[in-house]
């Protein structure tokens, strides 16, 4: 069954947003980017589709998805640094639930029937055990966690009550570039440890902090699964296909390997991609954090027509290094 209209991704023009944009685009959908580029960048959205410059609460959003014919809509917009959610909580409800709401009933009121939601395991908090699985109790420990929560539960209420769709998609650590090197990570100040490291590896950061060595895992510091990021845009046009071909029923699902790694077993890699020794430094816990987050990933498995590729750090890390040292080289 084909989508009836273009695909509409807001925070397209951001990371795992223009990733998707890609997938999209390479699967032959139609995309329309919106995004207010307040932290994305007009150049990372494939010339494929179209970019409007636009916050997804600005009630103007119903007369583009008019307009492009909008089926469905990815919704990657949002803020997504976790101690920053905890020192300036408002911005995360702003940012990530009021203006969630506002998109939801912009869709329900063009009659979009698809819905795909960037969510995260910041929703589960600490989890009673590891691998977490999708049942498992959702009780975030910081307001970016809680912040999507709460949109995932809008959009519960909202399936039930209209004829609309929703995938929420609970991503575990997203890491890595665009094999072909035409999207990455590109913000400045990022802080995911991966980017991190491999700024650092190449001389824009001069060591890297290891925030936390006292956390109940195998070395002492946090562990987390890290999916590349071209399989997690490949799962949203996997989840978009299922939402297509089951427009009655809806699904949350984790996204990640099922496997985990420590902070300095990932700076160990990036130690071996780039046969340097990083300069590391011991620091203490930061807010909000939690010691192990690895996704039971059985579910997405045997729900979409989905299976990881590029399950290898090693590999996350070459494809994020070549992305850094593309950026230096254009001076971005």
């Amino acid at each position: 069954m084909a989508l009836d209209g273009k695909v509409l991704v807001t925070g397209g023009a951001g990371y795992i947003g223009s990733h998707a944009v890609l997938a999209l685009l390479d699967a032959g959908y139609e995309v329309v980017v919106v995004d207010n580029l307040v932290t994305g960048f007009a150049w990372a959205v494939d010339p494929r589709a179209t970019l409007v410059e636009m916050a997804v609460e600005d009630p103007r959003i119903g007369e583009v998805v008019a307009e492009h014919r909008v089926a469905a809509i990815m919704h990657f917009a949002g803020s997504v640094v976790v101690p920053e959610s905890v020192s300036d909580p408002l911005k995360y409800y702003r940012n990530n639930t009021a203006a969630t709401r506002a998109l939801i009933e912009s869709a329900v009121a063009a009659g979009v029937p698809h819905f795909i939601f960037s969510s995260t395991a910041a929703t589960y908090g600490t989890p009673a055990r590891v691998p977490i699985a999708e049942g498992d109790p959702t009780q975030p420990i910081n307001p970016y966690g809680m912040s999507k929560l709460m949109s995932e539960a809008m959009l519960k209420d909202v399936a039930a009550a209209h004829p609309l769709n929703y995938a929420c998609l609970r991503y575990f650590n997203v890491a890595g570039a665009d094999p072909q090197g035409r999207s990455g990570q590109s913000t400045l100040g990022a802080t995911h440890l991966i980017k991190i490291a491999v700024e650092a590896a190449i001389g824009k950061r001069a060591h890297v902090g290891v925030y936390g060595t006292d956390f109940d895992t195998r070395d002492g510091t946090g562990v987390r699964d890290y999916i590349h990021v071209a399989d997690l845009a490949e799962a949203h046009v996997a989840a978009l296909d299922w939402l297509v071909a089951h427009p009655r029923e809806s699904v949350t699902l984790n996204c990640g390997y099922g496997r985990g790694f420590s902070v300095l077993e990932v700076l160990d890699a990036v130690d071996r991609v780039t046969n340097r020794t990083l300069d590391r430094r011991m620091e203490g816990r930061r807010a909000g954090d939690p010691a192990e987050l690895v996704a039971d990933n059985a579910a997405i498995l045997s729900t979409f027509d989905w299976a990881p590729k590029r399950a290898d750090l090693d590999g996350i890390v070459r494809d994020a290094l070549a992305w850094e040292r593309h950026l230096a080289e254009s001076g971005r």
